[in-house]
């Protein structure tokens, strides 16, 4: 993976994300080490964050590397200054870019202008440390991933389209339910088939949370209205209602079934409290895990020290 750009989960082989789960397990028993001495990753952020901003921070230091944060008023995306210049510049100062964006498109144009790796660390179209994280955790919870089924219900956005994508490159079997109107983009649905195909992974779209669910050895959600949206909330409730994660759509799923959630959660709306904090709820082994995946991704990126692998 090394100088490659993880834009979408697609950039991965089904061999790059087993590599990327083996390294994160046996780094998240390492520790600290000095696999990135003297590298510097710049985080550049649009949106605010919890998980990512910390998750990246820690994980370089850990690594012995450095972080250099930089917030959207001390940047100005395509405002201030424009996203190639800004490219241009950073790849001059850091071994990589973390960006945080409202638009896959930003991404992608500073991707193309610089040398240096770029990372997704969000945009409005894929989550793909997330969805890889997320992996991570299922992995270690279930001991494999291909036969295992994922129910996702909600919104069809996207951190579904990155957990799509994952699940269908390594065998994962993928259920999603959403309303009308708020379906995965069908670009990703054909792009997902064809990596099933060759996986062997079922998937499947429903309207229906308790077909979704039915069986299924993961159940996730997420929130209904994502930063951006924020002048749909009222709208989204409505349209939502049905599609809440609650004790009663949990008994749906296997009796060890587990909750996955990616945070913040909106409690008592898509998820209830009593499930999220429930016995069956890995929501914040999920936030750790972005962490110790990060640590692998930017090892196998910035050209890090090797680790004895344990395979997966």
């Amino acid at each position: 993976m090394e100088g490659k750009d993880l834009l979408s989960v697609s950039d991965l082989s089904h061999e790059d994300i087993q590599l990327l789960i083996s390294n994160a397990i046996d780094m998240k028993t390492a520790g600290w080490v000095s696999s990135l001495s003297g590298k510097v990753l710049a985080l550049l952020f649009e949106k605010p964050s919890l998980r990512t901003r910390m998750s990246f921070e820690v994980a370089m230091r850990q690594l012995d590397g450095h972080t250099v944060y930089l917030s959207p008023d001390e940047v100005g995306l395509g405002q201030r200054e424009s996203v190639p210049d800004v490219a241009r510049v950073l790849g001059r100062y850091a071994d990589a870019i973390a960006a945080r964006t409202f638009s896959q498109e930003t991404l992608e144009v500073l991707a193309s202008n610089t040398d240096v790796p770029v990372i997704n660390a969000l945009s409005d179209l894929e989550h793909p440390c997330q969805a890889l994280a997320d992996l991570l955790t299922i992995y270690e919870k279930k001991e494999e991933l291909a036969g295992l089924t994922l129910a996702y219900v909600g919104d069809g956005n996207n951190v579904a389209h990155s957990l799509l994508l994952a699940a269908a490159r390594t065998g994962v079997n993928f259920r999603i339910a959403s309303p009308g109107g708020y379906e995965v983009q069908e670009r990703i649905w054909q792009l997902a088939q064809n990596y099933a195909a060759g996986s062997g992974a079922e998937i499947l779209s429903t309207g229906e949370p308790r077909q979704a669910v039915s069986g299924a050895d993961v159940v996730y959600t997420d929130v209904w209205t994502s930063m951006g949206q924020e002048a749909e909330a009222d709208r989204r409730r409505q349209i939502f209602a049905g599609y809440q994660v609650n004790g009663e759509l949990m008994a749906c799923a296997r009796e060890d079934a587990i909750l996955m959630h990616p945070l913040p959660a909106h409690r008592g709306e898509e998820v209830t409290e009593d499930v999220l904090d429930g016995p069956q709820s890995v929501v914040f082994d999920q936030a750790e895990n972005r962490m110790h995946l990060q640590k692998a991704l930017l090892v196998g990126m910035l050209g890090g020290l090797e680790i004895p692998l344990t395979k997966y």
